[in-house]
């Protein structure tokens, strides 16, 4: 009897097995190209790129469907009235309600004038240093960047002044830790009457665009910030070009390169899938609906 019920378990392990083997054969697995595999295809594209009017409707398009970028991508009265709760979108667990504190932090509605036209988001690569393309970038009608927020409030109040009447993007209510750091900065700001205007990520509009960039192969706990920032600017701009996205260890000259232009520290490799990533904004720069920069800008358009 012992012997049979075993026969028995073993059989049912290798029918198991065998169904396992087929569903891999039927639907087998993506698998990412190699970094090297990725960075030859990139050298083999070069810098020939021709906008593709269809693809950045078609994008577009795409984008409103699933997250409506020009009426979420920030918190606003309009959307987030009195009483509403705001689930974070990077902790499950925690939300907020809107209270008469936080919704007088909130800007009416969306306050940018759309469509915008020429957009440059710009990626924290280290790619991105030495690459003469800061004439390139100011010549967008719209630029994105991000970087780390300073502890100091002065620090961080005077770095911010270079900036004059821009917008500040901070993701409040989309991870616990970021709540207290973006209201801190609302109120330095607000103190010194400064010419920003503070906007509120959307964790609704956040948890949306994860859930597009997942059904097209990105499988990470989170996005990156730049990943946001691309698709936010392919939801509201008519023509985007990308900087300092490369999360690769060497360049296209075989020289290494810093992970980010400031610093050489790594994102926690569970986190993040910048590799995926990459692979998804170059399939979009090859057909045409976004542009990147991944080498040097040429003399005439990026200067010294």
């Amino acid at each position: 009897m012992l012997v049979r019920c075993y026969r028995a378990r073993l059989s049912v392990w290798a029918v198991l097995c065998v169904l396992v083997l087929c569903w891999f054969y039927v639907y087998p697995v993506y698998r990412l190209p190699r970094d090297k595999d990725i960075v030859e295809e990139v050298l083999r594209q070069g810098e020939a790129w021709q906008k593709n009017q269809t693809g950045i409707d078609l994008y577009r398009k795409l984008l409103t469907e699933c997250c409506d970028p020009k009426r979420m991508f920030a918190v606003t009265k309009e959307n987030s009235p009195m009483g509403k709760v705001l689930w974070y979108d990077g902790e499950f667990y925690h939300s907020h309600t809107v209270n008469n504190e936080t919704y007088s932090l909130f800007v009416q509605d969306n306050p940018l004038q759309l469509p915008l036209k020429k957009c440059a988001v710009v990626g924290n690569g280290g790619i991105l240093r030495h690459s003469k393309c800061g004439r390139d970038i100011d010549q967008a009608d719209f630029i994105m960047r991000f970087q780390n927020l300073l502890w100091s409030r002065k620090a961080f109040v005077d770095s911010m002044k270079v900036y004059g009447s821009s917008y500040i993007y901070m993701p409040a209510f989309s991870m616990k830790p970021g709540t207290d750091p973006s209201l801190r900065a609302y109120y330095a700001l607000a103190d010194t009457s400064s010419n920003l205007t503070m906007l509120f990520a959307n964790p609704e509009f956040l948890r949306t665009v994860g859930k597009f960039w997942k059904a097209r192969g990105v499988h990470a706990k989170r996005l990156s910030t730049g990943l946001f920032l691309v698709s936010l600017a392919l939801g509201l701009c008519e023509e985007v070009t990308a900087y300092g996205f490369w999360p690769f260890s060497v360049g296209l000259d075989e020289q290494p390169v810093s992970h980010h232009y400031y610093d050489n520290i790594l994102p926690y490799k569970w986190f993040h899938a910048m590799p995926e990533e990459f692979v998804q904004l170059w399939h979009l720069h090859k057909s045409g609906t976004l542009r990147m920069r991944v080498g040097h800008c040429p003399a005439q358009e990026g200067g010294t």
